[in-house]
């Protein structure tokens, strides 16, 4: 019997030691973690329990026969992070570059069945050199197995990717599927062709980092929702995330104790809102100070900046916000941002997070390349994402709220529950110079006149009343008790029921 145990031990020191010391402190000289340190981290200490250490590639092509590392490039298995369940792969770039066999496809596959099957998110920590050659069209359908079941598992479970390396070619469709995508900067990148056949097809000459590095995805490509320094802080901020969702889409949020009075009356927002209509201010100050200890987590952060989207808590409970930048293109509406904002409502819907809307925006942003770029049909996304949701929905309009931005941004119109107005909103169909403009068009040569006509638009509809007169505001609020009007409006909506007609899916504005 010690022979057996004895022999037990010996084969996991064997599989956890992966492509073996050379090639460890290989990873670690890149400044990157192992696959098992990374799930250590993730992980809650001791609470990882391992799936098909022993498994092995079944390749007898090139001499890969003479080669069968235990694990075959992926850890997998499930743990806890601060007490609740999540499973979980690992790609180990010390065994055959973690590239993807048919073997290693079956093993993440049978972690993400389950994760379905027991209503748990799935985190895949991605280091891999994509599909293993030796294999052929073996390691693309591993592939395409891991894709059916993203799309399967979509809407049902979280899922996030943590891209820590490289991650090519076909292997990035699975993290594209997911629900948020973070990249660790200067050691991972993302790229469908590599720089050397981009240079063979088009001349271009790019580096890795400039083709597909984090900086690219975080900024200009939005691919991916965050970028973190090094693999540690990474793993901590994945850890962060995770406690502000659901396990699946059977469950609600999990709601934390708070330290913070629900009723807290914050008099600096008074004066949040400038003299000039045409300056700007900070709108992350107002999500600060309505949040539960001033705790927000941001998504997207460095991507379409006239748009904000992230999760706060608000009396302990998960409440993803987005809200319009004024510090950023005035906070007009463009492509970008409508792309932003209708997946982060899409995700909120699907997981019964309630949606918090904060409004200033002036209109969509004008121009050919707006309209070249079919802002039209973006803008219609996250029209159209507001007008599905069936989650508690609570607006708050802060000053400017013109024309078709106002119906977009969460309006009574779209099944809005509780939409609220400071006294410094003006919702009317466009600014009042505009307005005149066009309405005393005949008087345009008297600038006295213009100007006369200008203060009276202004008197009748540059502020919330006439909107409110209408019923489409339910309150003129106080800017002080924002937190505790939204605290109560979300505590009336807790029991909240609403169903879309049936239908096999919709057709969403793609």
């Amino acid at each position: 019997m010690k022979d057996i145990l004895l022999e037990l031990e010996n084969r996991r020191a064997e599989a956890r030691m992966g492509g073996g010391q050379r090639r460890i402190d290989a990873q670690h000289k890149k400044g990157k973690l192992t696959a098992r340190e990374r799930i250590d981290l993730l992980l809650d200490e001791g609470s990882f329990e391992e799936f098909d250490m022993f498994v092995a590639h079944r390749c007898t092509e090139f001499g890969m026969q003479a080669e069968r590392p235990a694990g075959d490039g992926v850890v997998t298995g499930w743990g806890t992070i601060n007490g609740r369940m999540v499973y979980v792969f690992s790609q180990d770039f010390t065994v055959f570059g973690g590239s993807l066999s048919e073997t290693h496809a079956q093993k993440i596959a049978k972690i993400m069945d389950m994760a379905m099957q027991n209503g748990a998110p799935v985190i895949g920590l991605n280091d891999s050199g994509g599909a293993r050659i030796q294999e052929g069209v073996a390691s693309l359908a591993g592939y395409a197995d891991v894709f059916q079941r993203n799309i399967m598992a979509s809407g049902v479970i979280p899922q996030i990717s943590v891209i820590m390396g490289p991650c090519a070619g076909g292997a990035v469709y699975s993290p594209a599927m997911t629900d948020f995508i973070f990249m660790v900067q200067d050691s991972s990148y993302m790229f469908v062709t590599g720089p050397d056949v981009v240079k063979t097809v088009t001349n271009e000459i790019v580096t890795a980092e400039q083709l597909g590095g984090a900086s690219t995805h975080t900024k200009k490509s939005s691919v991916a929702d965050g970028a973190y320094e090094n693999d540690v802080e990474a793993l901590a901020e994945v850890r962060r995330l995770v406690d502000f969702l659901p396990l699946s889409n059977r469950e609600k949020a999990p709601v934390r104790p708070f330290f913070d009075d629900p009723a807290r009356v914050e008099d600096s927002l008074d004066t949040l809102i400038p003299e000039n209509p045409n300056q700007p201010y900070d709108m992350k100050e107002l999500i600060v100070k309505i949040a539960d200890e001033g705790d927000f987590f941001e998504i997207q952060r460095d991507f379409a900046g006239n748009i904000i989207t992230g999760f706060v808590r608000i009396e302990g409970q998960t409440v993803g916000v987005v809200a319009n930048q004024p510090m950023v293109l005035a906070g007009c509406l463009d492509i970008d941002s409508s792309r932003k904002a209708a997946r982060f409502v899409r995700f909120c819907d699907a997981f019964e997070i309630p949606i918090l809307t904060l409004v200033d925006v002036p209109g969509f942003l004008p121009g050919t390349g707006q309209e070249y770029g079919g802002v039209i049909k973006h803008g219609a996304k996250l029209l159209f994402a507001y007008g599905e949701a069936t989650v508690p929905k609570v607006t708050v309009i802060t000053r400017k709220a013109y024309g078709g931005a106002y119906d977009v941004m969460s309006s009574k119109h779209l099944r809005g529950d509780f939409n609220y107005a400071w006294p410094t909103a003006e919702i009317a169909v466009m600014g009042a110079k505009g307005a005149v403009e066009i309405l005393y068009r005949s008087e345009l040569g008297d600038p006295e006149k213009i100007a006369q006509r200008t203060a009276d638009y202004e008197d009748r509809f540059a502020n919330p009343f006439v909107a409110a007169e209408k019923g489409f505001i339910d309150e003129v609020i106080q800017p002080r008790s924002t937190r505790r009007r939204v605290a109560r409006a979300f505590a009336a909506l807790r029991s909240k029921k609403l169903s879309n007609p049936w239908k096999k899916h919709d057709n969403i504005p793609l």
